[in-house]
């Protein structure tokens, strides 16, 4: 599995009918602020703001949990916290209002932690 993957968001998560969902995080692109294995509570009717760590879904189906940098016309630029590993929008380019799946709330364990 990619470093940055993450399990995927539960069904219909896209299709607006889930509120909130869980996601686990594999690999180190986000450490030091997630690390593998994390358990991560996402809302998913949330919209994103500059800074929030978002469940996104790349072109290629790839799901991953980035910080949203910046907006840009009509997606966002998602970064990881460690540029050296993983992929992000340095490789992949704005990623679509539509891909960003949700937005990180909490941490649930082990170290558990709302909001960043």
């Amino acid at each position: 599995m990619p470093d940055d993957a993450t399990t995927p968001p539960p069904v219909g998560a896209t299709a607006g009918r889930a509120r909130f969902g869980m996601a686990i995080v594999r690999g180190g692109s986000m450490v030091p602020t997630l690390a593998a294995g994390d358990r991560l509570l996402v809302g998913y009717r949330r919209r994103p703001r500059p800074d929030d760590l978002v469940l996104a879904r790349f072109p290629d189906g790839l799901i991953v949990v980035k910080r949203a940098a910046e907006r840009r016309g009509g997606g966002w630029w998602l970064t990881s916290d460690q540029p050296s590993i993983g992929v992000d929008s340095r490789h992949r380019g704005v990623i679509a209002d539509d891909a960003v799946l949700g937005v990180v709330l909490a941490r649930l364990w082990p170290r558990p932690r709302l909001r960043w």
